[in-house]
């Protein structure tokens, strides 16, 4: 049974905890997101419909827990290759809690350690986590963001928009 490190707002680490107790209490855990672009484009992909939560929706790249004892930049690295056979240089760009009930027993509690990183190469999506992903225009993102917000999962609407401010700013794509 997968473990997920639960933490307290500081993110210091406090226990260990299977992932679906993690899930079906609100229990604060460590987690990360990736966001892959290049030039003007970001990459998305569609979760498989096969999840216990947020199936079907489109988010981020690539999102997951680290494991116990496992370095976070390492986590990344390792779920890129899992869900996405991908091998990628990502940087920390920020952290942030958020809290989603989305049912009686099912809840999202985390503290989102955000990745962001440059990728032009092949992606071999593992079908049990991804459904399809595509690369997609970041004006036609930020539109559809605001537009069709339920479309998105709830990390990705609270994320993305940090995300597309730097790429257009100019941080990491003059356009």
């Amino acid at each position: 049974m997968s473990e997920i490190i639960a933490v307290d707002m500081y993110d210091n680490q406090i226990g260990i905890v299977t992932k679906i107790d993690g899930h079906s209490r609100p229990i604060l855990h460590r987690a990360f997101s990736v966001f892959l672009y290049q030039e003007d484009k970001m990459l998305i992909q569609k979760r498989s419909p096969s999840k216990y939560h947020s199936p079907s929706l489109w988010t981020n790249a690539c999102c997951s827990h680290p494991q116990p004892d496992e370095v976070l930049t390492v986590a990344v690295e390792r779920r890129l290759n899992e869900e996405l056979g991908i091998s990628c240089s990502c940087e920390k760009e920020f952290s942030f809690i958020y809290y989603n009930k989305f049912s009686e027993n099912l809840y999202e509690y985390e503290y989102d350690h955000v990745f962001i990183g440059e990728y032009n190469g092949l992606i071999k999506i593992n079908t049990d986590e991804v459904e399809q992903v595509k690369w997609v225009q970041i004006d036609e993102l930020a539109t559809d963001l605001v537009l069709h917000p339920q479309k998105f999962s709830v990390w990705f609407l609270i994320s993305a928009p940090r995300i597309i401010e730097k790429i257009k700013g100019g941080y990491l794509y003059n356009g």
